[in-house]
């Protein structure tokens, strides 16, 4: 039985990860339905190419985040998807500190941030684990010829 601290750690990952790909999937999605000028205004100017590949990988991140979870198949895509959701912060931080200031670099940092604790936390402190395997059918067949 998982004491009471992992099952509180448990809970405060599992509301992060689905806050982090609500946000995710919400800013990925973005970067689809705005039109291209709207996306490319400002100071620095992206090709909506690489705007398109930042949402789709936002998505797919955002959908690492939690599908592998819930199903409890590959659980180690979890910590990889909350790694490339850092990355990703960590080059809007960047692309954001001289291009606007340091104010609007705050939220990139803070996402970076908690999708980082969110890899480390799913790999090192308390990982989700796989389903069990259930023996299949031929399985049970050839364990019965024994």
């Amino acid at each position: 039985m998982p004491s009471p601290n992992h099952r509180t750690l448990n809970r405060a990952l599992w509301t992060s990860q689905i806050l982090t790909a609500l946000l995710f999937l919400l800013a990925g999605s973005m970067k689809f339905i705005l039109p291209a000028e709207k996306m490319q205004q400002g100071p620095i100017i992206l090709p909506m190419a690489f705007i398109h590949f930042i949402g789709t990988c936002e998505g797919l991140g955002a959908l690492g985040l939690l599908l592998p979870g819930i199903f409890r198949v590959h659980t180690w895509l979890t910590p990889l998807a909350a790694a490339g959701l850092t990355i990703i912060m960590i080059g809007a931080t960047a692309i954001t500190v001289p291009a606007i200031g340091v104010p609007a670099a705050i939220l990139p940092a803070v996402l970076g941030l908690l999708t980082a604790w969110i890899s480390y936390s799913r790999t090192v402190v308390e990982p989700i684990a796989d389903a069990p395997k259930r023996p299949t059918l031929l399985h049970r067949q050839i364990k019965g010829l024994r």
